[in-house]
């Protein structure tokens, strides 16, 4: 029986830069990997390669004063709300400069006690102290700070009200978790939040808001000459530095059947690719559920699409080959495994494997390999991914 499972790998490149030919450096890199220790790529391989060396390599950034243009564009007068912003210097302030300097006058409403992604302004076990009932309690800036003066973030040591009062220059801010209570002070409105965006516009606009948008109607085309993304927009964007943002990529399937390519001419093996972002998972002390960008995976290859079909080891171990050892159990297993339906889902044998698609689960697997650090390998290779007990 073979040993070795699957690996996830990172592989280091050369710093990365506008204008490079990404799917010749990748490849370079992966047959660098494969010259230097022996290990050849086979098919059904998979590359993962980080949005964030995409969309530099594209040249995929916004200043400031363009993210200002195309907000005055869509609000040329009078006071905006902005609903549910997640918490983050990386991931918003740049953003908040941006959107503040093209409106008159801007009002900031936080959820609390957390953001979506489970950035906290102050615990569960505060809110619950305090006697506050989240789902109806309403607080200016003022009136959260006498019930919680302080309010550093655990962890960035970070006080997110100021700072994101502060780089409005005209904002202020309340806190509350129905999205409508930002229409007692504007009707127009731009939804911040990622994941819940849709809900969140339904509701502003039953509640009788004139004009609601969210992040992916901003810098979806060009604005005087700036990067862009048709489909999420500032969805997915980082701080590249205090006045420009890193956009999402744009163009990704393209990139993906390229390098695909590419790999298949100088190797012969036909590989899986895919561009990730955050992986979907929650840090269990810090509350934080990593997933800031819209998708885990912008574009992936066709044998990346779809649900794993796997049987549940322990299940079958305890249950259908309980009364077996050693080399019976093994040809037990490989048996069950070979013979096993195409469609499981639902079936007993499954219970406990997570059905999540295929390519948030190698997204995941690839962000947390390559992370988001001085690693410096924003390729992951993953080999073996496909195979399982049975293979030979």
């Amino acid at each position: 029986m073979r040993t070795v499972g699957t690996q996830a790998i990172g592989i280091r490149t050369p710093i990365i830069s506008q204008g490079d030919n990404l799917p010749e450096l990748v490849a370079g890199s992966i047959l660098d990997f494969s010259a230097e220790t022996g290990a050849q790529i086979h098919d059904r391989d998979i590359i993962g390669v980080t949005e964030a060396v995409v969309a530099r390599a594209q040249g995929n950034y916004a200043t400031t004063d363009q993210i200002a243009a195309d907000v005055r564009s869509k609000f040329p007068s009078g006071p905006v709300g902005l609903v549910f912003p997640i918490l983050s210097r990386n991931r918003f302030s740049v953003l908040l400069k941006g959107i503040a300097a093209g409106v008159d006058k801007l009002y900031i409403q936080l959820s609390y006690p957390a953001d979506e992604v489970g950035n906290h302004i102050i615990t569960p076990e505060q809110l619950y102290d305090a006697g506050i009932n989240p789902y109806t309690d309403v607080f200016t800036e003022a009136e959260f700070r006498t019930l919680f003066p302080a309010l550093k973030h655990e962890f960035t040591a970070i006080d997110y009200l100021e700072l994101y009062r502060e780089l409005g220059n005209n904002a202020e801010i309340i806190l509350a978790n129905d999205p409508c209570e930002i229409l007692k002070y504007t009707k127009q409105v731009i939804a911040a939040d990622v994941h819940t965006r849709t809900q969140t516009k339904r509701n502003l606009l039953t509640g009788g808001a004139e004009k609601v948008i969210d992040l992916a109607d901003l810098l979806n085309k060009s604005i005087d000459g700036s990067g862009y993304n048709a489909q999420y927009g500032l969805l997915g964007s980082n701080k590249a530095d205090d006045e420009r943002i890193k956009l999402f990529p744009h163009s990704c399937e393209a990139f993906v059947s390229d390098l695909q390519r590419l790999i298949f001419e100088k190797t012969g093996a036909n590989v899986e690719v895919l561009v990730y972002g955050d992986g979907a998972f929650k840090d269990p002390v810090g509350k934080i559920w990593e997933l800031a960008d819209p998708v885990v995976s912008p574009a992936f290859t066709d044998g990346l699409l779809g649900l794993p079909n796997e049987l549940k080891l322990k299940y079958l171990a305890d249950n259908e080959i309980a009364d077996k050892r050693g080399d019976a159990a093994r040809e037990a297993i490989i048996q069950r495994i070979e013979n096993k339906a195409l469609n499981l889902m639902g079936k007993d044998e499954t219970g406990g494997t997570t059905p999540r698609r295929l390519s948030d689960l190698v997204g995941s697997l690839c962000d947390l390999v390559s992370g988001s650090g001085d690693k410096g390998t924003p390729v992951v290779l993953i080999k073996g991914y496909f195979d399982n007990y049975a293979s030979k």
